[in-house]
């Protein structure tokens, strides 16, 4: 062989050589995306009285009452499904007392939609939400994924940095970042 051509040889068996190298080496051309979804909490609810099983339950959000009781065990026969409304809907952190036949009712606890706050996302009203400025510890508590070191952070905070103008401020509490934020955002309002 020629110089020429051994010269022409070693730079494409070069160039193979670097081919080869980048195409092992590349990164791939597609990488899988994983897409998470967020599923709501359950909420947390308190049933007693004329039910086979009182106790404290998760139910999903937006449940009835009727679908708590079942949870429960349901009705027992004593129980006056007439002091009641079973399609009522729920709330995270609510306790429900079903009464028994004969059993004095006062006019709140009768009927469940007047003795409970209920926040509805078609018809729900700013008056329906928990104002962040004025909440005690125990009704912060009552928001999904708020325990009690959770509020005891909001007050604190409300108590160091003043009242919050807006109801993202709350993502400044140590503890409370967008996630906990989105799930409490539709039952949250200030007041100034």
């Amino acid at each position: 062989m020629k110089p020429w051509q051994l010269i022409l040889v070693g730079v494409l068996g070069g160039l193979l050589s670097t081919a080869l190298i980048l195409l092992i080496s590349a990164p791939p051309r597609s990488e899988t995306i994983i897409l998470r979804t967020q599923t709501p909490s359950p909420w947390v609810i308190h049933l007693s009285g004329a039910v086979t099983r009182p106790g404290v339950y998760e139910v999903p959000p937006k449940s009835r009452l009727m679908d708590a009781i079942n949870i429960a065990g349901g009705l027992l026969p004593q129980a006056d499904t007439d002091a009641i409304n079973l399609a009522a809907p729920l709330k995270d952190g609510i306790k429900i007392r079903i009464p028994f036949l004969g059993e004095e009712t006062s006019s709140s606890s009768a009927d469940i939609t007047s003795s409970v706050e209920i926040y509805d996302e078609a018809s729900g009203t700013e008056s329906d939400r928990l104002d962040i400025n004025q909440a005690s510890v125990e009704q912060l508590e009552t928001l999904p994924g708020i325990g009690k070191t959770r509020a005891e952070a909001i007050i604190e905070y409300r108590q160091k940095h003043g009242k919050f103008d807006t109801i993202e401020q709350i993502q400044n509490v140590p503890g409370i970042g967008p996630g906990i934020f989105e799930q409490i955002r539709e039952f949250i309002t200030v007041t100034p």
